[in-house]
């Protein structure tokens, strides 16, 4: 009967959140509140959401100081070489622009940290895709895939959460591995290739070849086909390259614009370009301490936070002026997975979690017993999705590579195999993370959901595909 519930529960809960018949945070809540009385333990919802607040509650903390971190970064100009080096190569380029947002992503993703990855990877491509008014879901859609292959580095979690459930060395893991998620990404740069082409041909195509190799004062007027209408580029004084992106004929949306577009503004009063290279060495050695495991990561975003603030604003109406700025988001941000935590806590604390996955494993046929790795690496997929990587690792995978071992399969296949599904899982609603990302593109998580999802199956089943093909699974 729980098993019943908990896959009635996610599926209420994807299809409401996904025809828009309800707001994420508040399907979040209900739902399982919900689901929790109707398996008779509405007694102890008080019980599993705070066990839930107090599992997230260290995720919620480093996501607010690190939004706030990144935030202020963006503000001081940390980022801006990185946004004109793209638009460089962009050149106004659909396709270019999506590939770029693919590798960009990719590159990021090496700290081991998608929240990370996902503030940098928005920052600098958001601009671009509003004022050439590309899907804003392609930009999700391929950074969350992109990272979610990625993620499986010995530092990401899913590979040490696999090395340490079956007491493996996560080397043995990884390296054998490294094949197969090196075609996952090319497969992900791919499919970033066949997108753009496809925003190439909605928009037309701009090009800023010469617009970008002229003076500063010059300005190029932009005609673009198929409808992408009229755009300028305007470099200003505030150095070399320097742009800022403006749109004609949208008079209604300009205050709009320019405070979503004042990363790209090279004379924002913000900028502190006596302080980049502080800035930047004080971004390197937070990642650095990061993947050290030098101090837990709210700790180190915490202190980081706090000294940005203080030595970029020194006096405290600025500093007020920049916590404020960023409100917005860490709000949204934290709100999702502090609701998030009331998912989990119910479906953890009702035991509907431990019932799914024994009920799942259970219907394994025995004849598949020698295929147990293919097996794992199938059920990675939906389980990835649907559960957290904790309760799969810690959960599943054990009682998988048991069942194989009884068929002769090695403990290192299953684990192998059960890191296929993870480009999906970084788009499932119970990964802090997504909401990061989402929320700073200002995407509906059911847009992002109906558009990934397909993507990023194909993607795990490419990595799975590769590693059977290259005999490590």
């Amino acid at each position: 009967m729980l098993t019943i519930l908990g896959f009635a529960m996610i599926a209420t809960f994807l299809v409401l959140i996904m025809t828009k018949k309800m707001s994420p945070i508040a399907a979040l809540v209900l739902i399982p509140a919900l689901f929790c009385v109707a398996v008779g333990q509405g007694a102890k919802l008080g019980d599993y959401v705070i066990e839930g607040v107090g599992n997230l509650a260290p995720t919620a903390a480093m996501l607010m100081f690190a939004i706030v971190y990144f935030g202020v970064m963006i503000d001081v100009g940390l980022f801006d070489p990185i946004v004109r080096g793209i638009l460089r190569f962009c050149k106004a380029d659909p396709m270019r622009i999506v590939v770029g947002t693919a590798v960009l992503a990719a590159i990021v993703s090496l700290d081991g940290d998608g929240s990370t990855t996902f503030m940098i990877t928005v920052s600098a491509m958001y601009p671009l895709y509003k004022r050439l008014k590309m899907s804003l879901v392609v930009m999700t859609g391929v950074a969350a895939t992109a990272n979610g292959v990625m993620n499986t580095l010995p530092w990401g979690g899913p590979t040490a959460r696999a090395a340490t459930a079956l007491k493996l060395d996560a080397s043995e893991i990884f390296i054998p591995m490294i094949p197969a998620l090196a075609v996952g990404l090319l497969a992900v740069f791919l499919l970033s290739y066949v997108l753009g082409l496809r925003e190439r041909k909605r928009l037309g195509m701009l090009t800023l070849d010469d617009a970008l190799v002229r003076e500063p004062e010059q300005e190029t007027v932009l005609t673009g086909t198929g409808g992408a209408g009229e755009d300028r580029l305007r470099k200003g004084s505030g150095g070399s390259g320097s742009a800022d992106l403006t749109q004609d004929g949208d008079d209604d949306e300009e205050g709009e614009d320019d405070e979503e577009f004042k990363g790209l503004d090279p004379n924002r009063s913000t900028l502190r370009p006596k302080l980049y290279w502080f800035n930047a060495g004080l971004t390197v050695a937070l990642l650095t301490a990061m993947i050290m495991e030098l101090m837990p990561i709210p700790v180190l975003f915490l202190l980081g936070a706090a000294l940005a603030l203080t030595v970029n604003f020194p006096h405290m109406p600025d500093q007020r002026a920049r916590i404020a700025a960023h409100a917005d988001n860490v709000l949204n941000v934290s709100g999702m997975v502090f609701a998030a935590a009331v998912f989990t806590g119910v479906l953890t604390g009702t035991g509907m979690v431990e019932n799914m996955a024994d009920s799942v494993v259970s219907a394994v046929p025995d004849a598949m017993g020698p295929h147990m790795a293919i097996v794992t690496g199938l059920l990675s997929l939906p389980l990835t999705y649907f559960m957290s990587n904790d309760g799969f690792y810690f959960g599943v995978v054990p009682v998988l590579a048991e069942a194989g071992a009884a068929h002769g399969v090695s403990p290192l296949e299953i684990a192998r195999a059960s890191l296929a599904g993870q480009a999906l899982h970084m788009s499932s609603p119970l990964v802090p993370a997504v909401y990061v990302l989402v929320g700073m593109a200002k995407v509906e998580f059911g847009d992002h959901t109906r558009f990934t999802v397909k993507w990023a199956v194909l993607t795990s089943l490419v990595v799975l595909g590769a590693g059977i093909l290259f005999g490590t699974i």
